[in-house]
């Protein structure tokens, strides 16, 4: 009697752009719960937790950076070119990344003033995210990921399901723990009305605005929190620091910083 054929696991690969490595990070942080990820693929290739590699294709490939080098330009279409699914995680690799402010300058004057040799470095003007160089099969927010939408996501996709990750602002968070609307109760500014949940409302808990490290919500009314800031005394200014942070590159805060910034 043949024996079944055995079922080969789904590959996982894990490939790093320019980022601080903090999204990778969410998923080793995840421990137990990474033990049973580790026990349902084969991970062909995640330098932050071996130095195993593996050539694909790959069924699963998360992520993390941004697009910042001509290298990097080239490379992101090999790592598409051996994926099956190609989920970017992380503000970096879905908007950029705080180091998307040099879209908002000039690259070769920072160069100039960081480099004793300026000619060595090889960079593109802009940080740009993953979806404008290749085509993204889904994508998770924030900096870092959520480790819970990580997990349900890296499930769904193993089982073949729909991920259940909600679309709500921090606000419904805020509503959800208790957390009483710093806007409303001190007047403080808070990005948390135009801001896609999944930190669990972290910084207005502790009396704090939201920073948006979760980017834009969907259909974000940024021009309508734009106004309220201001009735409170915010200056264009500080409008333009608040939506150009981790999501600067992000469209709605792009267009809203842009809008409040100084010209020239």
């Amino acid at each position: 009697m043949k024996k079944p054929p055995v079922r080969k696991k789904p590959r996982l690969a894990v490939f790093k752009f320019a980022s601080c490595d903090g999204c990778q990070l969410s998923l080793l942080s995840c421990e137990d719960e990474l033990l049973a990820v580790a026990g349902a693929v084969e991970i062909a290739n995640f330098l932050e937790a071996s130095r195993a590699v593996v050539k694909g294709p790959y069924d699963v490939t998360l992520v993390e950076g941004s697009i910042t080098t001509p290298h990097d330009a080239e490379r992101i279409l090999e790592v598409r070119a051996q994926s099956k699914f190609l989920v970017t995680i992380g503000a970096c690799a879905t908007a950029g990344g705080i180091q998307a402010l040099r879209n908002f300058g000039d690259v070769k004057e920072f160069t100039s003033l960081v480099y004793a040799r300026p000619d060595y470095i090889s960079t593109l003007a802009t940080s740009t995210p993953i979806a404008s160089h290749v085509k993204v099969d889904y994508e998770l927010r924030g900096c870092p990921v959520s480790k819970a939408n990580l997990l349900e996501l890296l499930s769904s996709l193993l089982h073949g399901r729909r991920p259940n990750i909600r679309e709500h602002s921090v606000c419904l968070e805020c509503k959800k723990r208790g957390t009483v609307c710093v806007m409303v109760a001190h007047g403080t500014p808070c990005l948390g009305p135009v801001t896609h949940d999944g930190c669990g409302a972290i910084c207005p808990a502790f009396h704090r605005g939201c920073y948006g490290c979760f980017g834009p919500q969907e259909t974000a009314n940024t021009s309508s929190l734009a106004a309220a800031w201001t009735r409170m005394g915010s200056t264009g200014e500080d409008l333009t620091r608040a939506f150009r942070t981790y999501n600067a590159s992000a469209e709605p805060f792009r267009r809203e910083g842009d809008a409040h910034a100084r010209p020239g």
